[in-house]
């Protein structure tokens, strides 16, 4: 009840008074959602970790999707419903978007999202800058030269200290390599597919091995790219449906997301369009995905009736 008045009381704010806090607005474009719902059927070997990482999806999420518990073995033929829905956040002409919040890449073509994966990204110690690159250069079976920051980190945890690692099964950059012109990152692939969509690694973007071999071929040198920090995405679709999807603020920017809501709502002028209801459980529960938060359309509803 206390979430739903604030919600309340910030809507009621930003209508009479405006924007209180600076928050991050709503893009002007066409809104878009990539993903899909459907049902998966459980491979051997498979677990929630494992298919959350590959669909997108945190673990807990997938659990509560199918009524099941977060630590239940799953076996081959079970059927499991996936909805990784997500917002595409900006537009692009062209190149590269990751959003870190969102742990998602998208590959603009034309002004329209072409291809989108679940990356892993550094971790909260270790954080993925945000900010515009171009590509610099794109390798296949890349020698991993170990940077002297993780040289002292394997020395700290008394692990042996590694300098460079050729390519082969032990390569943690996987077998492709795209290198970004922020200095000493890259999108790569990955021998730990599960830790694709997860804060795990040293700053740089993991794709799953099949994803960076599909996006592999349809980048160029020098084509543009950005990384942005938006936690909070508010869209209406063409077809009038809102959508809201909200993230944890994995590197404690301190944004606060109600504040990110109502002010993209007002800047969108849909405020009155939603249902705050919805809104509250989305933002509490942060599950990362597209939730639908709409008011039911009294057209549509008294044709049901």
């Amino acid at each position: 009840m206390h979430c739903r008045i604030l919600l309340g009381l910030a809507w009621l704010l930003l209508v009479v008074w405006g924007p209180v806090v600076r928050a991050q607005d709503s893009a002007q474009f066409p809104a878009a959602l990539v993903g899909q719902q459907f049902e998966y059927t459980v491979q051997t070997g498979d677990s929630l970790s494992r298919i959350g990482a590959r669909f997108g999806i945190e673990p807990p999420v997938l659990a509560r999707m199918n009524r099941i518990k977060y630590s239940a073995m799953l076996h081959p033929g079970q059927l499991l419903q996936i909805d990784n829905r997500h917002i595409v956040p900006e537009q692009l002409a062209q190149g590269i978007l990751i959003n870190l919040p969102q742990r998602m890449l998208y590959y603009f073509q034309a002004g329209s999202p072409a291809a989108h994966y679940p990356v892993g990204l550094g971790r909260p110690s270790w954080p993925t800058p945000a900010r515009r690159f171009t590509v610099a250069n794109l390798q296949e079976n890349k020698t991993w030269y170990v940077p002297k920051s993780i040289q002292e980190e394997m020395e700290r945890e008394g692990k042996v200290v590694t300098t460079e690692v050729p390519p082969g099964p032990d390569n943690p950059l996987g077998k492709h390599w795209i290198g970004l012109s922020l200095a000493g990152f890259g999108i790569h692939g990955t021998i730990a597919p599960s830790s694709i969509y997860h804060f795990q690694s040293h700053g740089c973007i993991r794709l799953h091995p099949d994803d960076i071999a599909a996006l592999f071929p349809q980048v160029s040198k020098g084509q543009p790219g950005k990384i942005i920090y938006a936690p909070v995405l508010l869209a209406q679709l063409d077809d009038g449906r809102i959508f809201l999807e909200v993230h944890r603020d994995i590197y404690k920017k301190g944004l606060d997301p109600v504040a990110l809501v109502t002010n993209a709502a007002r800047t969108q002028r849909i405020g009155d369009m939603i249902d705050w209801h919805t809104v509250e459980d989305t933002i509490r529960l942060k599950e990362g995905l597209a939730r639908e938060v709409g008011l039911p359309d009294p057209v549509a509803a008294g044709d049901k009736q």
